[in-house]
């Protein structure tokens, strides 16, 4: 049955002739009638919209094109949790999350929801990214990420039409949704820099994620903890926050990248502390950077020497971005 909050919003929608959001949250209806076990009615629900837009082609009051090629990336990754370097506990944390999306039938015959909306926060190149691949491998969903600097616009309520969009695609296309950069519109209300169509944008996001009944798993990625508004945290169902790795996760990155051009003498452990303070990315690309001077040089493996200076370098770099 449809929420409070959903009556008010098609009533709201009917009278502010907003067709778009009103047949938003009539598909969220649907989906939760769907997922009840009243196909009969979700049929019918869905069947009076598609009559809808047939008789109306883009229907009346949506100004924004649903063609959504240029904000949506989609990909279909193959990666597996056995490739993500990170801390046990968060290996647990991400098996869980897992676990529970394969056996979502089982927790909804007794009331409960598996994790599906989650926030993955922590500093860049620390396995964000290929925690939302590694999620959509796992499940064999396509990957969807929202391109933010396609999503948000200066015009005034565009972004949060564009925003309802991708809600109408999370709603009718299961898959995982990744919202890169989530910070661009999840900055806490009332800063002192912040405008007040963002506000709108990030209230629009709170409903839209409230509302949401999809099979689809949502998932937002941030560099900054921090500036997060603090309403974001109770419509996400996990939060996990990632760190540097230690030194036996950089020994494992530099082992498995290097894999055959690893030279058998080659003290890991040691190259494990040169790597220190540098990100998973960035110990990545140091290895790749080594690969790529033996291959061009026609010599046979890396040399501790040669990986050395890669990761130096790497530090340079980043050492000045940081500062």
């Amino acid at each position: 049955m449809a929420t409070a909050e959903q009556i008010k919003t098609l009533i709201r929608a009917h009278f502010e002739n907003d067709m778009e959001r009103f047949v938003t949250v009539a598909l969220q209806i649907a989906a939760h009638e769907a997922k009840a076990g009243h196909a009969s009615l979700a049929h019918d629900i869905r069947r009076y919209i598609d009559r809808a837009k047939q008789r109306y082609g883009l229907m009346p009051g949506v100004s924004v094109s649903r063609d959504l090629s240029d904000m949506l990336l989609q990909t279909r990754p193959s990666e597996h949790l056995s490739e993500l370097i990170v801390h046990e506990d968060m290996r647990n944390r991400i098996a869980r999350i897992l676990e529970e999306y394969r056996h979502r039938q089982k927790l909804k015959q007794h009331g409960m929801s598996n994790r599906r909306r989650i926030l993955l926060a922590g500093p860049p190149g620390t396995g964000k990214t290929m925690t939302a691949s590694v999620l959509a491998g796992e499940l064999h969903l396509p990957l969807h990420t929202i391109l933010m600097h396609k999503l948000v616009t200066k015009f005034m309520g565009e972004t949060s039409a564009k925003l309802r969009q991708i809600f109408d695609v999370i709603q009718e296309e299961p898959g995982i949704y990744l919202f890169d950069e989530f910070d661009a519109i999840g900055t806490q209300r009332g800063r002192e820099h912040e405008v007040g169509e963002m506000r709108r944008v990030l209230n629009s996001f709170l409903q839209f994620i409230e509302q949401d009944a999809s099979e689809s798993m949502i998932i937002a990625a941030t560099n900054t903890f921090d500036v997060l508004d603090t309403a974001l945290f109770r419509r996400f169902d996990d939060v996990l926050y990632y760190e540097l790795p230690d030194k036996g996760e950089r020994a494992q990155l530099i082992k498995n990248r290097l894999n055959s051009f690893l030279s058998t003498p080659l003290n890991i452990e040691s190259l494990a502390d040169d790597a220190e303070s540098l990100s998973h990315a960035e110990i990545t690309r140091a290895c790749d950077d080594a690969i790529k001077q033996v291959l061009l040089t026609r010599q046979k493996k890396v040399t501790k020497k040669l990986l050395v200076s890669m990761l130096a370098h790497r530090k340079a770099i980043y050492s000045k971005r940081r500062g």
